[in-house]
């Protein structure tokens, strides 16, 4: 089911107005120096009364039966608040990846907790040294008389020292499959890292024998590529919307900003640099609402890797220039701690690696255009 502009633009206003109550800024450097990194009750509270996880989720399973589009306004405005939550381990990656799996007893265990605030869930994105899981899980798993278990460790995992439910790609008799670890069995061992975004948290995850139970999917690969696409591609609409926010931190000091008797808004350089930085920011736009359209239709191109790689490429280029304009144009007051130029310029380097950095993804894009008729 899509939505009309009207009412995109009127879930685009209610997401503003929700994050700018229940996260400002001050609320975001107060979660960041926490060991979880976001509020469990503003989470809740968000997700029973906007429906944010579960806007992609079918209307059955407790979700608001949307889909990628609606999602992509909602990471779009969570980029621009530097929103503290579980967003894109749960509604970006973990719900996709069981939709996409389509088992029915692992959506009705979990997808109704995960829409309404109630669970955390994320999925192992990379093996221990940051490689796709795709090609090399790091984690195997072995039948027993009392289920799977699994043995392995897996680096960088969003959000994984508080997550729920970890969903973890591994090798079963060498080929890949899925499984869902529940928080606290034994043999889990969850090391929070030191991330460079302090407003994102991350995890190493050891496993020794761990049981899990098995996803029962037709194809696992292509449910993990399904749930990685879509991750990309709202990595993209956040990361657009917060290059937005760091242009509109600018102009906002431009114009105030006094310098030899007038707004340094007013000199031909700055304006250049603020062109400059307008073009990246709309193109980032224009990139991830097309990844996110992409993702929504089920009869888009045959490569939604692709569409996506080309997004999350140029989206994550284009924050990191646009974050770090911010700075050199607010001077040196940009530099400070106090300012907020300096959390969107991690969090924008961050979110550049993450889920594949944009060397990788443009490497993709040229190995299909090498193969393409």
């Amino acid at each position: 089911m899509s939505t009309s502009a009207e009412d995109t633009a009127l879930l685009r206003d209610t997401a503003r107005a929700a994050f700018r109550d229940r996260s400002p800024i001050s609320e975001v450097r107060r979660l960041m120096e926490t060991g979880e990194g976001w509020s469990a009750s503003t989470w809740r509270r968000l997700c029973r009364e906007l429906g944010l996880a579960g806007l992609a989720a079918p209307e059955e399973h407790g979700g608001a039966g949307l889909g990628e589009i609606e999602l992509g306004v909602i990471f779009e405005e969570a980029g621009r608040a530097l929103l503290c939550a579980p967003l894109l381990a749960t509604a970006g990656l973990a719900i996709p990846l069981l939709l996409a799996a389509g088992d029915t007893a692992a959506m009705e265990r979990y997808l109704p907790g995960l829409c309404d605030g109630s669970l955390v869930a994320t999925v192992v994105t990379a093996g221990q040294a940051g490689g796709s899981v795709t090609t090399d899980p790091g984690v195997s798993a072995v039948p027993g008389a009392d289920g799977w278990r699994l043995s392995g460790s897996a680096g960088f995992v969003l959000d994984g020292a508080h997550a729920d439910v970890v969903l973890v790609p591994a090798l079963a008799d060498g080929d890949l499959a899925l499984f869902a670890v529940e928080a606290g069995v034994p043999g889990l061992e969850v090391i929070p890292l030191v991330t460079l975004d302090q407003t994102r948290k991350q995890a190493q995850l050891r496993l020794d024998a761990v049981p899990a139970v098995r996803l029962e999917t037709a194809d696992p690969g292509a449910a993990l590529g399904r749930a990685l696409s879509v991750g990309r591609a709202m990595l993209a609409c956040e990361q657009a919307g917060g290059a937005a926010r760091c242009l509109e931190l600018t102009v906002e000091y431009a114009k105030t900003r006094i310098q030899f008797g007038r707004p340094i808004g007013s000199f031909q350089a700055v304006k250049q640099h603020a062109a400059d930085m307008l073009i990246k920011v709309e193109s980032a736009r224009s990139a991830a609402v097309a990844a996110a359209r992409a993702a929504a239709d089920p009869d888009g191109p045959d490569d939604l890797a692709v569409v996506v790689a080309v997004a999350k490429a140029y989206c994550s280029e284009a924050y990191v220039a646009v974050a770090g304009e911010t700075i050199q144009l607010h001077g040196g007051i940009g530099f400070t701690w106090e300012h907020d130029a300096h959390l969107y310029f991690k969090r924008a380097w961050a979110s550049a690696e993450m889920l594949g950095n944009p060397a990788e993804h443009l490497e993709r894009v040229a190995a299909h255009l090498a193969t393409a008729p």
